[in-house]
Order: structure tokens, then C-alpha cells, then sequence
């Protein structure tokens, strides 16, 4: 991808996150040929889990699970969170209120968009809706040219 389309998808991060007040965000495109959310921009991640999350399995983690139920995955509390859905090195973010949405063009899987924030917090389901319109948005977009 071109730093052109880097900076895009990085402001379309920024204000989303920004809409959202929340302080965490990634973007990812799924590579159909492995399966795996490759990841696209992001914003306050840090250094040390930048490996981690260049490519994800779908199924594996929060963003993964989003992408394969096809269905927003959210924990109001990462840090304290049990469910075995967010991977063990995800709590070094220091996030705690997150929420993970499928990015669909009609029923196909394009990516994952992921937001969080340092606190606590269920996300209501307009924002869920709110953020679910947005993936669809750039569904399109974020298909693989």
C-alpha cells in the first residue's frame, strides 16, 4: 500500500477513535490467501505488541473472533477479562473498555476495525451500530485492489 493510502486509513482511524472518545484503534484487511487480518493503521499500540498484531488469524483474539462470528465482540474490562477471547499479551495495551466489529461488504469479510478505551465501559448499541455503519462504509475500500 502507498503512504498516500497509509495516511487515509490512518485519519479514518484518528476520527474514529476520536468519535468514540476513545484512545486505541486498529484496522485490519483480511488476506484471503492465509486467512489473516493484516494490519492496515493503528493508533496508541504499543511498541511491543506491534508483531503481534501485523497479522492475525481469524478466530484468534478479539479482532479475529469479530471477524469470524461476523458480529461485534466487546469486553468492558479487558484487563479483568476471563472469556479467553483477548490473547494474553492484549493486556499490555492497558485497555480496558474495547470493541471489535467485522468489516463487511454485504457478507463478505473485508477486515476488522477495533476501538478502545482506559476505562471501563459497555459500549450501548447505537455505538455498536454506529461502528458497525462506519466498517461498512469502507468496506469497499478496504478490499484488496
Amino acid at each position: 500500500m502507498n503512504s498516500t493510502a497509509d495516511t487515509t486509513w490512518t485519519e479514518l482511524l484518528t476520527q474514529t477513535i476520536a468519535e468514540f472518545s476513545c484512545t486505541t484503534g486498529t484496522l485490519h484487511r483480511l488476506d484471503p490467501a492465509d486467512r489473516h487480518l493484516k494490519l492496515v493503521a493503528h493508533q496508541g499500540i504499543p511498541a511491543a505488541l506491534m508483531p503481534i498484531i501485523q497479522s492475525i488469524p481469524v478466530g484468534k483474539g478479539i479482532a479475529g473472533v469479530a471477524a469470524e462470528r461476523q458480529e461485534p465482540v466487546e469486553m468492558c474490562n479487558l484487563q479483568t477479562d476471563t472469556s479467553g477471547v483477548a490473547k494474553p499479551g492484549a493486556k499490555q495495551t492497558q485497555v480496558q473498555g474495547t470493541l471489535a466489529v467485522p468489516v463487511l461488504d454485504g457478507d463478505r469479510l473485508c477486515g476488522t476495525l477495533g476501538i478502545g478505551k482506559l476505562v471501563p465501559y459497555d459500549f450501548t448499541a447505537e455505538e455498536k451500530a454506529q461502528l458497525m455503519q462506519i466498517a461498512r462504509n469502507i468496506a469497499a475500500r478496504l478490499l484488496p485492489a
